[in-house]
């Protein structure tokens, strides 16, 4: 099933598929305490969606500031690691009782899932993490993913749910996904800037998009920001799944942006196939090798990456490991695993095939990363 193509149609709940909605905690949690009103009006929306046949996913922030109330910890539960792990702790049995309360007035059954960036950057965990949404999905049940922010850390963590809901979307095979956020989609400058423009439609993410994206969350309660939902966006679209940045302060917000057309609409320019979709939204990576403008115009080509090629290597990895692949001005061209560690990408580096395996001491591989293991920016 396609995408949708306009936000009328993806915001509709006639419109048949499956839908993530993301959830921030400026919109669900102020000065520590649920917005029991708006979570009710936004539960009204999904079972309205569900009566419609379409399978909902909500990715829910909020266990932090829940649980720093409750605790009385200084910052909303952001002073430091430990006390944004023990605020999420407590957080998160209050978040899941919201929901499961605010579900169940609606006859809909709740499904708390917690993950780590390890679930869903590990192949397997990912494919388990994916069976789980499918089957409660089957069940009639509307699964509420978070980040185990209790254990994550802030080397090991998506740092952010919008990232996270894309991620879940390409996990569950949705067809569209939506960003309920504190502004009304993405500008051409910061939204406060004189002569800002609303961008309707975005029709893939670019170096002009993502430059127009401001870094900071305009609350100071979430983690995100406008660059998290436009890198959402740009994984999400791996996968050929829609994406909109909705105002979500309204109440029933998802009906109030169908009826006054505001947001902004992500259509995605390409469809992965999913092992590459998955490849592609990873998003840790354990180095990074830089190629020269020959190599580069290879892999736009859809080539492999040849040692030849290779002009830098940074960082300490392994066989096997997630690497980011850089053109000569140090701009992002794709990432993919790589075939050799980093002590032997720096051993051959430039070399061509035939030099390679006096410096190897064996005979070498065809690529530093293949193409199938390869997937472009």
């Amino acid at each position: 099933m396609s995408a949708p193509h306009t936000l009328s149609a993806l915001l509709e709940p006639a419109q048949a598929g499956r839908l993530v909605v993301k959830v921030g905690s400026a919109l669900l949690v102020r000065d520590g305490t649920a917005r029991d009103q708006w979570l009710a009006a936004l539960a009204g929306e999904i079972a309205t969606f569900r009566q419609a046949g379409r399978d909902v996913i909500v990715v829910s922030s909020g266990a932090i500031a829940l649980g720093a109330k409750r605790l009385g910890l200084p910052a909303g539960g952001r002073g430091s690691l430990a006390d944004a792990q023990a605020a999420a702790s407590v957080g998160q049995v209050e978040l899941a009782r919201l929901w499961s309360r605010s579900l169940d007035a609606h006859g809909l059954v709740a499904a708390q899932m917690l993950v780590t960036l390890g679930d869903l950057e590990d192949r397997r965990r990912y494919l388990n993490a994916s069976a789980t949404l499918g089957r409660l999905l089957e069940q009639g049940a509307v699964p509420v993913v978070n980040e185990n922010d209790s254990v994550a850390t802030e080397e090991i963590r998506f740092g952010d749910n919008d990232r996270l809901a894309a991620r879940v979307a390409q996990a569950a095979q949705a067809q569209a996904v939506v960003l309920l956020s504190d502004v009304d989609g993405l500008y051409d400058r910061h939204p406060g800037e004189p002569g800002a423009r609303r961008v309707p439609v975005v029709e893939g993410v670019t170096p002009d998009i993502l430059a127009m994206a401001s870094g900071t969350s305009a609350s100071g309660v979430g983690t995100g920001g406008m660059i998290a939902k436009v890198e959402a966006a740009r994984i999400a679209g791996r996968a050929g799944i829609a994406l909109a940045i909705v105002d979500g302060r309204p109440d029933a917000p998802i009906g109030a942006a169908r009826e006054a057309g505001t947001g902004t609409l992500f259509l995605p320019r390409r469809r992965d196939n999913a092992r590459k979709a998955w490849l592609g939204g990873r998003l840790s990576v354990a180095g990074k090798l830089r190629v020269d403008a020959g190599c580069a115009a290879a892999l736009a080509d859809r080539a492999s990456l040849l040692a030849a090629g290779v002009t830098q290597v940074e960082g300490d990895f392994e066989r096997g490991d997630l690497v980011a692949i850089e053109g000569p001005g140090g701009e992002r061209l794709g990432q993919g695993l790589v075939e050799y560690s980093s002590e032997e990408c720096r051993a051959i580096r430039g070399l061509k095939d035939e030099d390679q395996a006096a410096r190897l001491g064996y005979t070498p591989r065809a690529a530093v990363i293949h193409r199938d293991h390869l997937v472009r920016a």
